[in-house]
């Protein structure tokens, strides 16, 4: 009998589920990635998802300004209303509530004997019998279409701007002192603990096994005041190696639980001959289980190095600092989010600064990431 090849209902929901996820993913991270390039005039008029189309938009008021000349017995003043010379101009106005009154081209009164025009190219003409002296020139309302435009002005802002006090280019260099050594550290010393609860024999170790297990039920707000007062006390309470040994205390029954059941997991014939040629545990360790445990290692990297680069609260608790010396990148964004919460063209690229780094981690590792969650589940 010939089995059917339809694939089964529950088959087609879960490969949509995936896709639904990966697009509930995917899309505010090219959203994020496309906006980081774009102008503050162009975010606040159009949607990411239209920055390769040509767009129409009706842009702020434009005051008139520029040097006076005379010709032919006026006093004019001439420039363009925009930086920009691929801006071309449908319609414009000047006044508030008739912002297209005109069409390019159009000779306007504007009052005392002077008039405006205006260009499709933005270059307008302002010309009166009498000097202008220092009185109020005319806005310009426009409404034009302009071409797709990319810049690097933000990043250049958010990284290396000298004057911007905001910059994230400190702050980056904090969270990677941060994460590096809170990623190694209680990997190293999981490692070690791993190794003695799978292979070596000694009283209590079932105790100190569901020990761990229970570690990781533990809220990590149940155990933030006790441990700043701690290291308060011994005078690590505002500084690096305080915030890399809380990390470490937070991601330590984790990593020992998942290494714990991958070391378990290595066929026990490689390390019995090891034993019985004379190597000892350390050798063993060393030279057999670490090579061989690389994908619970680098499963546990990942998992650590993005809590900790995205963490918030360890850093404002163990990172105490009025003058900005130890800020990382989560609690400059917060305070981007109070100084600038209208210029989302640096919002969007300080954001996307701070996402950048894990997701080529993760994108690096992830092959290792199955591997290493499913340790110890087949045998």
């Amino acid at each position: 009998m010939r089995l059917s090849s339809k694939k089964s209902p529950l088959t087609w929901a879960m490969h949509i589920s995936v896709v639904v996820l990966v697009a509930l993913w995917l899309f505010p991270t090219v959203g994020l990635f496309v906006s980081s390039f774009r102008t503050a005039d162009q975010i606040a008029n159009t949607g990411w998802w239209n920055a390769l189309f040509t767009q129409e938009r009706q842009a702020p008021a434009i005051r008139i300004s520029g040097d006076e000349s005379v010709v032919d017995g006026e006093f004019v003043i001439a420039g363009n209303l925009f930086d920009s010379d691929k801006v071309e101009i449908s319609k414009w106005g000047t006044s508030s509530r008739a912002p297209n009154a005109f069409v390019p081209g159009d000779v306007v009164d504007v009052g005392d004997g002077a008039s405006l025009t205006v260009a499709a190219d933005g270059g307008f003409r302002l010309s009166g019998p009498e000097s202008f002296g220092d009185s109020r020139l005319p806005r310009v309302f426009t409404t034009a279409t302009a071409p797709p435009e990319f810049t690097l002005q933000n990043y250049r802002f958010v990284l290396f701007d000298p004057g911007n006090r905001e910059g994230m280019a400190k702050a980056f260099f904090n969270t990677l002192t941060v994460t590096i050594p809170a990623t190694i550290i209680p990997i190293v010393i999981a490692a070690f603990a791993a190794y003695a609860l799978a292979w070596m024999r000694f009283p209590g170790r079932a105790l100190l096994i569901a020990a761990v297990v229970g570690l990781l039920v533990v809220p990590l707000q149940l155990a933030l005041i006790p441990l700043l007062r701690l290291h308060n006390d011994i005078g690590i309470g505002k500084g690096y190696l305080g915030v890399w040994l809380a990390h470490t205390g937070f991601g330590l029954p984790l990593a020992i639980y998942l290494l714990r059941n991958y070391m378990v997991g290595l066929p026990r014939d490689i390390i019995e001959n090891a034993r019985v040629d004379g190597a000892t545990d350390f050798q063993i360790f060393v030279k057999i289980i670490l090579p061989l445990s690389f994908p619970a290692l680098a499963s546990f990297a990942i998992f650590q190095f993005l809590w900790t680069w995205n963490d918030l609260l360890v850093a404002l608790v163990f990172l105490i600092d009025s003058t900005g010396e130890t800020t990382v990148m989560t609690k400059q964004i917060v305070e981007l989010l109070g100084t600038r919460g209208g210029n989302w063209e640096i919002l969007a690229t300080s954001a996307f600064v701070s996402i950048a780094v894990p997701l080529v981690v993760f994108f690096a590792m992830q092959k290792y990431l199955v591997r290493g969650l499913l340790a110890g589940s087949v045998k």
